[in-house]
């Protein structure tokens, strides 16, 4: 009497694909021998695999449904299918019991391509307000010849007749549960399912050459060293004429004669006379926005600073810039001539500064009264 295929997995004979595949699942978890080591479980085990073997697949489903022998139909109880005690697609064992399975069929030649950087130096102006600039980029391109197919003009992708367009070859090996049939990547045709006979001339058939072009870029104010800019689509072009990556611009800032950039702040350093710190002065300086007139105060020191507002680079993210700070360094004379020494001696006279001491600030020590006081214990 002809096995119910039906009823060793508990389902209706109307039981669509899903509701067969589910009924196997549940019962390949309840029956396998590595949960249910008795031997009548690992007969019923293998009643269930050889009938989700022939309920699983349409063809061989239809000629049971009709009355023949299911194990005839194509890819039975050949050298690639199995026989009336064989297990099912491997994957669909493992899929029962962690409820996921390896993707199947050809893979697709068209991927994605890589992103792609270049750097990019500008100076401080540029930096500070931002610029467009135009640059070349050398990456793949979409091969023109081939429009990305990988075949010579006239031709075309033949499916493999290795794996007859499935991507993927099986192979049926035998274990102490029985006949197991495990799939691989054709090698044929490295799993996509199909094969290029004659390979474009100008590509190689990879879908893509290498050709430099010309970009506008524009560069937003504030950027600093080590800023990216992203350019969708710009990068390198993917296998097979696939959607290209993206460029990075990298920002890399040459450095300024006059000032020194910290954030968004500049400095700089004005060095004046010694008579001019005492005296006071105007000193010109060139700063991003024209030139501007410092004014030095009578007993500037050397060290001080004068903050210009609103003089350094932009914010990148925000309104208003920031500021410039003019550091000042008072220059004493090294070289004097007679007449400047006289002057300059008269002038210590007239200050009562012919003899200076040093004057300590409140709450200074010497070395040597640090020292006692450390000995003593204080």
């Amino acid at each position: 009497m002809a096995t119910d295929y039906y009823a060793v997995l508990g389902v209706r004979r109307d039981a669509s694909q899903d509701e067969i595949k589910k009924a196997f699942r549940r019962l390949a978890r309840e029956l396998h021998p590595d949960v249910n080591p008795d031997p009548k479980t690992q007969e019923r085990f293998k009643e269930i695999n050889a009938a989700y073997e022939v309920l699983s697949d349409p063809q061989k489903k239809q000629v049971y449904d009709l009355g023949g022998d299911p194990l005839s139909a194509s890819g039975g109880g050949g050298a690639g299918g199995f026989g009336a005690g064989g297990f099912g697609n491997f994957s669909d064992i493992m899929d029962a019991f962690f409820g996921t399975s390896q993707q199947r069929g050809p893979r697709s030649r068209t991927r994605r391509g890589q992103d792609a950087m270049i750097r990019l130096e500008i100076d401080l102006n540029e930096a500070a307000f931002g610029t467009t600039k135009d640059i070349q980029v050398d990456t793949a391109v979409v091969c023109t010849t081939c429009s990305g197919e990988g075949a010579a003009p006239g031709t075309s992708a033949q499916t493999c007749d290795m794996c007859r367009g499935r991507g993927e070859v099986s192979q049926v090996t035998r274990s102490f549960l029985g006949q197991v049939m495990t799939s691989r990547p054709c090698p044929q045709c490295q799993g996509f399912g199909t094969v290029v006979p004659t390979p474009c001339p100008e590509c190689a058939g990879d879908g893509r050459v290498r050709s430099r072009r010309t970009l506008t870029v524009k560069i937003p104010a504030g950027v600093d060293n080590g800023t990216r800019i992203q350019l969708a689509g710009e990068g390198e072009v993917g296998p097979g004429g696939g959607p290209a990556g993206d460029l990075y611009v990298e920002i890399h800032e040459t450095p300024h004669d006059t000032f020194q950039r910290r954030g968004d702040d500049l400095h700089c350093t004005v060095t004046i006379p010694m008579t001019a710190g005492s005296l006071g002065t105007k000193v010109p300086l060139q700063t991003l926005d024209g030139v501007e007139e410092i004014d030095i105060r009578p007993g500037t020191q050397s060290g001080q600073s004068i903050p210009l507002h609103g003089r350094g680079v932009t914010h990148l993210r925000g309104n208003g810039r920031g500021d410039l700070i003019v550091h000042v360094e008072v220059q004493t004379p090294s070289k004097l001539d007679a007449e400047q020494e006289r002057l300059l001696r008269e002038l210590a006279k007239l200050r009562g500064e012919e003899r200076p001491t040093g004057q300590f600030q409140p709450g200074q020590q010497g070395l040597f009264s640090r020292l006692k006081d450390a000995f003593n214990g204080r």
